[in-house]
């Protein structure tokens, strides 16, 4: 009698080959960039060579935003991207955070325009669980990182 091997879910559905599975996450890295990486080329020195868009509503705005970026919500896009951004210069969006699919919307409206464009993964809500310093209406905020986030006493989580 003989008994086949029960295959766990995750090996359920074999793994891609390398050449597709690096051409998957080659092609993730081109459309997303990741919290810490924006924030660390925004305060190192010279020019990141990208700007960053939130693309809430004004309220979100207020509330809170990456220093530096320009607000230029979602539903605006069409009418003034071409007045406030250069079609040389790759963007960055971001929206409230994983939950949230605008930062994907701004994307695509500012893709269909003709600009190169990256989402930030985790968004605002990521920014400032990682520590990263912001600006409300009032002015300048920083909350501490949450460990479970990012590093509490590393430059950066070394990945």
């Amino acid at each position: 009698m003989t008994t086949t091997a029960q295959v766990n879910a995750v090996l359920r559905t074999p793994p891609a080959s390398p050449a597709a599975a690096a051409a998957y996450f080659s092609a993730g890295l081109a459309f997303h960039a990741d919290v810490s990486d924006v924030a660390s080329a925004l305060t190192a020195d010279g020019d990141p060579g990208f700007v960053v868009v939130d693309s809430r509503s004004t309220a979100s705005w207020d509330q809170g935003h990456v220093p530096g970026a320009i607000h230029l919500p979602t539903a605006l896009i069409a009418d003034q991207a071409e007045q406030l951004l250069d079609r040389s210069v790759p963007v960055v969006t971001y929206c409230w955070g994983p939950g949230c699919n605008g930062a994907t919307r701004a994307a695509l409206a500012l893709a269909q325009l003709g600009y190169q464009v990256k989402e930030m993964l985790g968004g605002f809500e990521y920014w400032v669980r990682e520590g990263f310093p912001y600006e409300t209406w009032e002015g300048p905020e920083k909350k501490d990182a949450d460990p479970l986030t990012a590093p509490v006493d590393a430059e950066d989580c070394g990945c």
